[in-house]
């Protein structure tokens, strides 16, 4: 998967926001229904991605993960822009809408 993730990033042609999450995350859970308002709020302008790093640590790792949930928007192939910590969509909105184009 760590390939197939990497290359995603490569190649794909629109920003994609990655959620770094696990299922015992507490505030994970609170970000996911935010995340899915924030990509509801942008069609066909961001892909969302989510890794759980309990099944891909070695992502984790690679992207220097230390606490979750973290939110990546990568655009061409780079990380543009990082948020450690649960937000909401108003706070997604000022952080990540404006990278979008």
């Amino acid at each position: 998967m760590p390939g197939s993730f990497n290359e995603l990033l490569k190649t794909h042609d629109k920003p994609i926001l990655v959620d770094f999450w696990a299922e015992w995350c507490g505030p994970c859970k609170m970000v996911a229904p935010e995340l899915e308002k924030f990509a509801q709020a942008h069609p066909g302008q961001v892909t969302v991605v989510k890794v759980n790093i309990d099944e891909k640590p070695e992502l984790a790792q690679q992207y220097g993960v230390q606490s979750i949930p973290t939110l990546m928007l990568f655009k061409d192939g780079q990380i543009a822009e990082k948020v450690v910590g649960a937000i909401p969509q108003a706070q997604m909105e000022k952080v990540f809408a404006p990278k979008l184009a």
